[in-house]
């Protein structure tokens, strides 16, 4: 039998530990979280080949985009993106161990700052894992149709049929999930690692040649030898969003830490060893991806840059197997974003801010099956839904476009919240145990915060950015009539939940 029990803020707890008024919790029996189990399995190698298999496919294409602006503008922005992700995942790093919970960031700014932001935070970062990979099959169906030469049309079914592959790796258990991330994340590294290489032994990279080869207002220079900033100081800036894409989702690692041996111990290595290894490859892949034939110019048009650059390499003969090498890549961040959706919706549905039945856990595999499919069912409608209302070509353009404009806006909203999360808990939580502290403290907090906020402010500048960001307002504008009306009277004392409570409570005494 359940019980409920008025959050008002004025009884057992202070406001800042309970939440908002109004907020009512189900206290549920021991069946509730029997039917919810996860197991564990992660070690530190396997947390560092989630989050930089999250992130690599942003290594292939994507990021190249930012070089629009002159190769100057990319690298100096790939410079300020890396210290806000330095600043967040020391930060994750610290906290994660710290509140070893699936929920992750939710679990963070609930546990800092209540319910009310607990849910923002939980749906910025709903927003993100959900989208992204539905982008990246977007892009694998476009491979696909590339190297089997099906008609477009046909793209759908390869939507499908990945979704249909990856979800079931994901339920079939984490031992097995763990172990595809791990291989095809080492496999996405090998062909970058191939293809650095090949660039630096070709004899065929000539950084001022081609890297250079763009003048001011964008204008083509044959033999290159142009400005490192052929737009000024302002292209840095309108740059921000583009280098986003080499670090995007690692955040995802502490949804693992219920799935984790040794959460305190292990978490801090991966999330720190994940981001050293993405910041080597991103220099490395804006460097020499730039400094071959096509140069500045050339790939800040490309939908596949590390493709076109193989074939500078080695010629067109071998299209088909180079698009084989490069889908490896977009595989890897598609599985592994696919197992952090399902562990955040799963997070969420536990505590009652999304209806409790996404929680179930399969009874043998111990894996969000009901959360994992939701997630595909969401992502593929919304992609089916553009791409037969507005047909193949302006239904990809937005799938491609808008829909990583919204997966980019919901992280930069994220990043914010978790760097205030950080700075609160320090705070109001200073005795509250970390077995890891970052050694930037708040300041790289803050700075992560500083970042994020120019960053989704540049975005607002670009028309196509402006139209993704258009739609997260008004996913946020349901989703937060639902919490209204709903959601906020079904909460339920989940770990996470009842962490909160209680330590809040702990530190109210303490003081």
């Amino acid at each position: 039998m359940s019980t409920k029990m008025e959050d008002s803020g004025a009884h057992a707890a202070p406001a800042s530990a309970q939440g908002a008024a109004g907020i009512t919790y189900t206290t549920v029996d021991d069946a509730y979280f029997e039917a919810r189990q996860l197991r564990r399995y992660a070690r530190v190698w396997s947390l560092w080949a989630l989050g930089v298999g999250a992130v690599i496919s942003g290594h292939y294409s994507g990021w190249n985009l930012g070089l629009s602006q002159g190769f100057g503008s990319m690298f100096f922005a790939t410079i300020v993106i890396a210290i806000m992700y330095l600043g967040l995942t020391f930060s994750l790093a610290e906290m994660s161990p710290a509140l070893p919970h699936t929920g992750g960031a939710y679990s963070f700014a609930r546990t800092s700052m209540g319910p009310w932001a607990g849910y923002i935070t939980g749906i910025a970062e709903n927003i993100e894992f959900v989208l992204t990979p539905a982008v990246i099959v977007f892009f694998i169906g476009s491979y696909l149709t590339g190297i089997f030469g099906t008609d477009p049309s046909f793209q759908p079914v390869y939507w499908i049929i990945c979704y249909g592959l990856f979800v079931w790796l994901n339920i079939v258990g984490v031992e097995l999930s763990f172990k595809v991330t791990v291989i095809v994340t080492i496999l996405a590294l090998a062909c970058l690692v191939v293809f650095y290489l090949s660039v630096i032994f070709s004899g065929k990279f000539d950084f001022s040649r081609w890297a250079l080869n763009m003048g001011p207002g964008g204008v083509e220079l044959p033999n290159g030898g142009g400005p490192f900033l052929p737009f000024g100081i302002e292209g840095i800036f309108k740059t921000l969003p583009f280098a986003v894409w080499l670090f995007l989702a690692i955040e995802q690692l502490p949804l693992a830490a219920e799935e984790s041996h040794d959460p305190q111990r292990d978490m801090p290595r991966g999330i720190i060893a994940g981001i050293l290894t993405l910041i080597a490859s991103a220099f490395l892949v804006i460097f020499l991806n730039t400094g071959i034939e096509a140069g500045a110019v050339g790939y800040a048009k490309s939908t596949e840059p590390l493709l076109d650059g193989f074939r500078a390499l080695f010629g067109s003969d071998i299209a088909k197997i180079l698009a084989a090498v490069a889908v490896i890549g977009l595989i890897a961040s598609f599985h592994t974003i696919i197992f952090a959706y399902g562990r955040q919706i799963y997070s969420l549905s536990r505590a009652g801010y999304f209806p409790a039945f996404l929680s179930v856990t399969h009874g043998t595999r111990k894996s969000p099956h009901v959360a994992l499919i939701a997630g595909a069912v969401l992502g593929l409608a919304v992609m089916m839904t553009i791409w037969f209302s507005f047909g193949a070509d302006a239904g990809g353009a937005a799938i491609g476009g808008t829909l990583l404009n919204m997966a980019v806006a919901g992280a930069m909203l994220a990043y914010f919240m978790q760097g205030m999360s950080y700075i609160v808990l320090k705070k109001k939580f200073a005795h509250l145990h970390r077995p890891y502290v970052s050694p930037f403290g708040i300041a790289g907090a803050a700075i992560c915060m500083i970042i994020a906020a120019v960053t989704l402010y540049f975005q607002l500048t670009d028309a196509v950015f402006r139209a993704g960001v258009f739609w997260v307002v008004i996913y946020y504008g349901i989703m937060m009539a639902y919490f209204l009306l709903w959601g906020r009277h079904k909460l339920i004392l989940s770990p996470e939940e009842e962490f909160a409570l209680t330590k809040g409570e702990a530190e109210y005494k303490s003081h």
